[in-house]
């Protein structure tokens, strides 16, 4: 999920990186999915603290987690990984697993920087793929640990800054598509809204990813708080059913510009007849160890 903090982080090892005491324990219960984005001082759990977090994860609730990568530059997983040997028991504890793909740490820079559109179409598709070598890397890793993976996820993010052009739109719809056919599993991917599409038409772009067989995420921007909240309310009210939200659950302090900095935030409460998740494990009570790790 869009936290910039996380493309700064380097995964020890082999995988790298991204309390809240909420208030509403009730908003926590009718959530399906939490994402977790992993960082390197994650290696610092023990075996019993995975459980324990995975237990109460399942407890709370919870049936999906979305991995948020396993390949960040060139950080890979193998097979004595911790992050591998922590998503095992993740499943032991009933939890079903989507493993996100292969994330650029340059991700934001690169595509923001100048003559960025002209060049976003070739380094895209470089992207996909990545994710694609990444996908047929893993498969058989998780075959050998019998590990059942539900689905992959796509860590670049869609933003509207970046394809509020329609023809660029239409373009990166076929191009997830022909990723998705290639796949064993559905693919999920996630968009966050900057105010360059209208809501309507933000609704429509993610609809169309949606009715082409992908699983859409919008995340609701409240962490980040990009926009003023009358137009987060708009582009979340003319989203289609079927597209998921995304609650954030942290609120960031740091300055712009600055090194990103969040502490933990109740998200707002689920959002009738979507499929609804929650940003980020870290931030959640019953995961102190990831705020706190020894």
């Amino acid at each position: 999920m869009r936290s910039p903090n996380a493309w700064l982080f380097w995964l020890a090892k082999l995988l790298l990186s991204a309390g809240i005491l909420l208030s509403s324990s009730t908003a926590l219960r009718a959530a399906q999915t939490v994402f977790y984005q992993p960082l390197n001082r994650d290696i610092s759990l023990s075996a019993e603290q995975w459980r324990g977090i995975w237990q109460q994860t399942r407890a709370q609730g919870y049936d999906r987690v979305i991995v948020q990568w396993s390949a960040f530059g060139d950080e890979r997983f193998d097979q004595n990984n911790w992050l591998l040997e922590s998503l095992i028991e993740a499943h032991r504890q009933g939890l079903s697993l989507v493993i996100g793909l292969a994330a650029d740490p340059a991700y934001f820079q690169t595509v923001l920087q100048p003559g960025w559109k002209e060049s976003l179409g070739d380094y895209w598709a470089s992207l996909l793929r990545q994710s694609l070598a990444q996908q047929q890397r893993l498969q058989p890793l998780f075959e050998q640990k019998q590990l059942p993976v539900e689905g992959w996820y796509l860590p670049a993010e869609l933003s509207d800054r970046l394809f509020a052009e329609r023809k660029r739109r239409l373009q990166t719809r076929d191009q997830l598509v022909l990723l998705a056919e290639r796949l064993n599993r559905p693919l999920h991917v996630s968009a966050y809204s900057n105010g360059q599409l209208s809501p309507q038409a933000n609704a429509a772009w993610l609809s169309s990813l949606e009715q082409a067989g992908l699983q859409v995420w919008w995340q609701d921007g409240e962490g980040i708080h990009e926009l003023p909240p009358p137009a987060r309310q708009a582009y979340l009210q003319a989203l289609p059913c079927a597209i998921g939200v995304v609650r954030e659950a942290f609120r960031q302090v740091s300055a712009p510009g600055a090194p990103f900095a969040a502490v933990s935030a109740p998200p707002q409460p689920p959002v009738p007849c979507h499929p609804d998740a929650v940003f980020e494990l870290r931030y959640l009570p019953w995961a102190g160890p990831l705020l706190t790790p020894r």
